[in-house]
Parts: C-alpha cells; structure tokens; sequence
C-alpha cells in the first residue's frame, strides 16, 4: 500500500492565502456560544473552513483557542448556534457522534495514547471498532501511516518506550487512519522537549502539502508563516482578526494582534 492510498493528495500549495472561496465549504460555524459559568469563552464565532483549507489558530492564552477547536467535535458542547460539518449540524450524542469522531480527527498536546496498547495496536484500535475494518487491512494501512510519519520501527513497543515527538506523530498517524476529512490540532507541540518540535511539524506541513484539511491552535509562528491558508487571530473568546499568513505577520490591523505579535516576535 502506498502513501497515497491512505492519505488525501492534491496540488494545492501551502500558504496559499487567506480563505479560497473556490473550494467547498467543510467546517461552519454559526452564532456560536460557549460558557464556562460567568466565562463566555466563544463569543458570536463565525468561521468557515473550506475543504484542503490549513487555517492556523493564534491568540493569547486564554483567548478560546482550544475550546474552539474541542467544540468542533463536540468535546466541549456549545450553548448556542451551529457547527456543521459538510452541510451536516453536529450530532449531539450517540453512533452518530462517533462517526462525526471518525471524520473528524483530533491531536492533542499531550498525545492521549493508550498507554497499554502498543503502537500499531493504539492505530488500529479506531478502524476496527468504529468503522469495521478487517484487522489485516488495518493492520496494513496503520504500518503504512507509521511509515509515513518515520516511526513504523517502533510499531510493537508501548507508548512509554517512545518520545515525545515519535508519540504525537503517532498520534497523527492513529488521526489519519480513521480517513478523516479533516483533522483538528490543539497545541500539538506544546508539549515537546524544543528539538522534537520540528519533526512534528515536518509531518504537519507535509499534511498540508498534501491537501488534508487542518485547523491547528499553535503557538509556533514558523509553522504558522509556512503552512496556513489563513490566520485566525482570537482574543477574549472573539475572532478579531483574519488575514492570509504574509498579511498577518506583516500588516496587522488590530491593535491586539500587534500587541500580541509584539510580545511574540521579540522574543
């Protein structure tokens, strides 16, 4: 099985700008709300993610960033509007929730392995019980992503036995065998010892070149100038600011993206 029989391939350039209304609209949201009590962390969210789109999610802590992109899948219920996905409103509970799950994959900071499961078996976990894959083509297509992402060496060893960096692109890897139609990255380096930092993102930026649609909350400036479609500025649960990468980094128009951009590039 090759690389191109398990991942999504297209021409689309990375970096190609902000939003390209040509493609599909994939991800909407609507109106959307989110309270932590008195905290109205997601503030009247309006965003559309087109299909093959990589929009990078900026902000400062505590801006809403990784509620936004738990709320996609539903690991954080909203209060009030509407998050589709391809046309479809999310699913509340139930096997219609875990096939939403399934098509929408999730990478977390701090990787949410299985620690008792070796490597292959924590990919081949998903395709099994949730969409019925035969285990020998799980099997084959889970050693075909380990080796997409550099670590199909390390399939029988438990998560444990590995590093930080070899754990979170298997954790891509687990993402990508569930054939997602897009995939969500909530801080997925924040974790890392600095030199593991940019054999996860060489992954990442991979994904995009190749046309996977991606939502990534980073703090990683590089990744972000190098990979986004678009840049989405958030601050106190509102988008205040989005703009293709170039436009971003060189021409903020807020001044609390400016404020933020200098507290960041300066350092």
């Amino acid at each position: 099985m090759s690389v191109e029989d398990v991942t999504p391939v297209t021409d689309a350039p990375v970096g190609r700008g902000a939003g390209d209304s040509t493609r599909e609209p994939l991800i909407v949201l609507s109106g959307v709300q989110k309270h932590f009590g008195d905290l109205h962390v997601l503030r009247d969210i309006e965003l559309t993610v087109h299909k093959g789109e990589v929009v990078v999610v900026l902000g400062p802590s505590g801006s809403g960033k990784s509620t936004l992109c738990r709320a996609i899948n539903r690991l954080e219920p909203i209060d009030e509007g509407e998050i589709t996905l391809d046309g479809v409103s999310l699913p509340l509970e139930g096997k219609a929730l875990a096939r939403l799950r399934a098509d929408v994959g999730m990478v977390f900071q701090s990787f949410n392995l299985f620690a008792h499961k070796t490597i292959l078996e924590n990919i081949t976990l998903g395709p099994i019980k949730v969409k019925k894959t035969k285990p020998a083509e799980a099997k084959e297509r889970a050693m075909a992503l380990l080796e997409r992402v550099g670590v199909a060496n390390q399939a029988n060893k438990l998560p444990a036995q590995l590093s930080g960096g070899q754990q979170q692109r298997v954790a891509i890897a687990r993402a990508l065998a569930m054939q997602p139609k897009a995939i969500l990255f909530d801080e997925p380096t924040s974790a890392l010892d600095p030199e593991m930092v940019n054999e996860v993102l060489d992954v990442m930026i991979s994904l995009a070149k190749e046309g996977m649609t991606m939502i990534v909350v980073t703090h990683e400036m590089g990744f972000a100038r190098k990979a986004a479609d678009r840049v989405i500025f958030m601050s106190d649960g509102q988008i205040v600011e989005e703009a293709g990468p170039e436009e971003f980094f060189t021409n903020p128009r807020s001044d609390r993206a400016k404020d933020f951009l200098g507290k960041i590039l300066t350092h």
